[in-house]
């Protein structure tokens, strides 16, 4: 299985909401003690633990999929986490196969690999009024939202160790949706 977290790289971008799906990964990784390394002249990261792979694009959301078929094997289960506006701070959903919904990260993957894949959705909220969609997910979160966001990477990351384990998809995608 290969679980690609999507986000943006760099310090500026570290602990925006856009970047839940990197920190999701980061969860997965620490839980089994392997560290999400970059190799020389490759654009992601990347950690390995038996059949599991952990891959964070460094190409930026947009471009996300332009790494996705180096990284993957026939065959291979994938797995997307990404953020989600439509779903409030704090909440999880996680779906197989779908469009986009227009998440710029996810029409990349799409593109590059169909959409044949799950997705685990991180709930970051909508922009208050005034605040574009750009700034919304490209900014740091409030304390209260913050406590929220890590606490749905946590059960996203343990969702995502559920169907590593051999967990069945429709008993885990209930566990997460409920």
């Amino acid at each position: 299985m290969t679980v690609f977290g999507l986000g943006n790289p760099g310090a500026r971008y570290k602990g925006t909401r856009h970047n839940a799906g990197f920190e999701t990964v980061e969860k997965v990784a620490a839980q089994l003690g392997i560290k999400l390394r970059k190799r020389c002249f490759r654009l992601y990261r990347k950690a390995v633990s038996g059949s599991l792979v952990l891959i964070e694009p460094l190409t930026y959301m947009n471009r996300s999929g332009d790494i996705a078929k180096e990284c993957l094997k026939d065959g291979d289960q994938v797995v997307v986490v990404v953020d989600q506006m439509d779903l409030p701070p704090g909440r999880i959903r996680i779906r197989h196969g779908g469009s986009s919904a227009g998440h710029n990260g996810l029409k990349s993957m799409i593109a590059a690999i169909g959409s044949d894949f799950i997705r685990v959705y991180i709930g970051i909220g909508r922009p208050a009024e005034g605040v574009s969609v750009p700034d919304h997910v490209l900014s740091r979160c409030s304390e209260e939202d913050r406590v929220l966001i890590d606490q749905a990477e946590a059960r996203a990351a343990e969702a995502i160790l559920r169907l590593y384990d051999g967990e069945a998809f429709e008993k885990v995608a209930q566990w997460a949706n409920s």
